[in-house]
């Protein structure tokens, strides 16, 4: 936990949610326990894109499609998000949410591992968002950089593991230490790279922000 329950409670009550398909969709996830980004992510989310009004989107780690719709939704119309996900059970729950929502065509689903995905990548992103395994941020960094365009935006979930990123490693369970030291260098990797500015932020599980400069 990094923010008191109670403060966490208030501040949800205070987000305004999102279209009735997209609740549906998140609370269909919650009851079949696939993990969605939190509401204070999703409400970080909803600022940044009306701000930065990206028109190429780049996710990586889909699940079940619910933060691809939500940026699809809340980036500017006409945007196109490129997503991928390679855990075969959730690839057909995800497309079928972006039939419900109409989007097939402004969402573009790569199934497979993202290390094995990225490399292929030729295009370049103003918007890129990860959601993937916590351990493999470090090996998506280099791909990452090289398409994220100048002035883009990066935005990395789940970074402060909900709050053990600050303990000793013999602190965290044994099958943790391996993701807890390697996001520890991803963050330090991050915010000490030179073309980028970032900020690391207390939302939800832990949010980066940066922006290439």
């Amino acid at each position: 936990m990094i923010v008191d329950t109670r403060m966490e409670s208030y501040i949800n009550s205070l987000y305004s949610g999102n279209t009735p398909l997209l609740d549906a969709i998140e609370q269909e996830a919650r009851d079949t326990f696939v993990p969605v980004i939190r509401q204070e992510t999703q409400a970080l989310l909803r600022l940044l894109l009306s701000m930065k009004r990206p028109e190429n989107i780049l996710e990586v780690g889909c699940a079940i499609g619910f933060s691809a719709l939500l940026m699809c939704n809340y980036a500017p119309e006409g945007c196109h998000i490129t997503t991928i996900e390679k855990y075969e059970k959730r690839i057909p729950a995800a497309r079928a949410n972006f039939a419900r929502a109409g989007k097939e065509d402004q969402i573009t689903l790569l199934e497979g591992d993202a290390a094995q995905i990225l490399p292929g990548l030729t295009d370049t992103y103003d918007f890129i968002f990860m959601d993937a395994a916590k351990g493999q941020y470090l090996h998506f960094f280099p791909d990452v950089m090289r398409l994220l365009r100048a002035g883009g935006v990066l935005v990395c979930d789940n970074v402060l593991q909900d709050g053990d990123i600050i303990e000793s490693r013999f602190a965290v369970e044994r099958r943790n230490r391996t993701i807890h030291s390697r996001m520890r260098e991803y963050l330090y990797t991050l915010t000490h790279t030179e073309e980028l500015h970032t900020a690391v932020l207390s939302v939800g599980d832990g949010v980066s922000v940066s922006t290439r400069l």
